[in-house]
């Protein structure tokens, strides 16, 4: 099946647009899983397991698991997640963005080494740096927009032609990038306005959204203004309000009753 498909699938199967990021950090596991030679794959399949019927994707950061040298647990994580979860697409976080045979190699990093159904890419180098994940049809591409970070506004709210970057990058991506139906943008919970001036550009094209828990994000601002007619349209991730919700050894429970709370408070925002 197709990431698109997936996703949409997830959309209805789970009632779900919770996506729960999973960025381990060791220090922040429970006492019973620190110094375990496998804890990276055991804390991440814990919370895996215990929230696979709430949400509708996961987001493992690639960059988390290579600081750890756990890049074997990543492969291992995404390939349970398939096995176990088949429902459920992966997304890798690893925001790439290169020209030319370096681009290739990292398709095949995401697409065939750690199996990803979708990649997440900075769109600033061009098409020709993005073509190469374009090009494959069944796999999505999640190219960066207006991100949740106090800097955002540094590049990506430069006017250009009377319109902020932002929206040039929206609606090149929607309109002329899109071939395959297989594209999706960045938007931060942190710019509830951009997130609804990025929709009313994109249509349906779907959005990853960062930015809720731990970085303040508002929960119903972000589903007003960036769901779709059918009330989904979203990827609403959140990491370390899941991941650490508890720290003893009912830590996988307390994520489940996190990613329960965060489904919940979202759907009741929903048009359906």
């Amino acid at each position: 099946m197709h990431f698109m498909q997936s996703l949409q699938a997830a959309w209805t199967l789970n009632n779900s647009l919770v996506c729960v990021g999973l960025d381990p950090e060791p220090a922040k596991f429970p006492a019973h899983l620190k110094g375990r030679p496998d804890a990276v794959f055991d804390f991440c399949a814990a919370i895996v397991d215990a929230t696979a019927d709430l949400v509708c994707s996961y987001k493992p950061q690639i960059a988390h698991f290579a600081a750890l040298r756990a890049e074997v647990a990543l492969e291992r994580l995404i390939a349970h997640i398939h096995a176990k979860h088949p429902r459920i697409p992966v997304i890798l976080d690893a925001k790439r963005g290169d020209i030319g045979s370096t681009a290739q190699h990292y398709v095949t990093e995401a697409f065939e080494r750690f199996g990803a159904d979708a990649v997440t890419l900075n769109p600033y180098l061009g098409r020709d740096s993005a073509q190469p994940f374009l090009d494959r049809a069944d796999k999505g591409v999640i190219l960066l927009c207006h991100t949740s970070n106090p800097g955002a506004a540094d590049l990506q709210d430069l006017d250009v032609a009377g319109k902020p970057l932002y929206q040039h990058v929206a609606r090149i991506i929607a309109q002329e990038w899109n071939t395959h139906g297989n594209c999706a943008l960045v938007t931060g919970a942190t710019y509830p306005e951009q997130l609804a001036e990025v929709r009313a550009l994109i249509g349906d094209t779907p959005l990853l959204v960062p930015g809720i828990g731990a970085q303040g994000g508002d929960v119903q601002a972000v589903v007003r203004n960036g769901q779709t007619v059918a009330g989904t349209g979203l990827m609403i991730n959140s990491s370390r309000a899941i991941l650490y919700a508890g720290n003893d050894e009912n830590f996988a429970d307390a994520a489940r009753k996190a990613t329960l709370d965060l489904r919940d408070s979202i759907n009741q925002y929903r048009m359906r």
